[in-house]
């Protein structure tokens, strides 16, 4: 099993930091519902810390506060790059000192995590609006997996 014990602090900081930065992707995909799209990231926090003793990696990454990359962006397109570009970052990261598994239940959370922020606030009368749908497939595209 992998565990923070298994990275560096710059490393972890980095495992840590690529769900909330892909999180914000969706949020500020759309104006509008950030207070509650940003409470819905930290209930999917919550609600994973409740399902303790599945993965080690997920257990210590769920057990501290959603930790903030704070790397201004100046825009959106910044804010994205930036994001997208973390959370590769952190996958390559975990394909060299993770398993597989693990790697893929990394991979789910945050998944999980984005869709939960999409969803939580309705954008044009629509759960899901065009432009957090691009955000995830953005998204699902660097975490290197199929959309479902």
């Amino acid at each position: 099993m992998t565990g923070k014990a298994d990275f560096t602090e710059q490393e972890w900081d980095l495992v840590r930091s690529a769900p909330v930065s892909v999180a914000m992707i969706v949020i500020s995909a759309e104006h509008g519902g950030m207070m509650r799209e940003t409470f819905a990231m930290a209930k999917a926090y919550s609600e994973a810390r409740a399902q303790h003793g599945k993965s080690q990696l997920l257990d210590e990454l769920v057990t501290s506060k959603p930790e903030r990359d704070h790397t201004r962006a100046h825009s959106f397109d910044e804010l994205k790059r930036h994001g997208l570009d973390t959370v590769r970052q952190a996958i390559a990261l975990l394909e060299a000192k993770a398993q597989p598994n693990e790697v893929e239940e990394y991979k789910g959370f945050i998944l999980a995590l984005v869709d939960r922020v999409a969803k939580r606030h309705e954008e044009h009368g629509t759960a899901l609006s065009p432009n957090e749908q691009a955000a995830i497939d953005e998204i699902t595209g660097a975490l290197g997996t199929t959309p479902a």
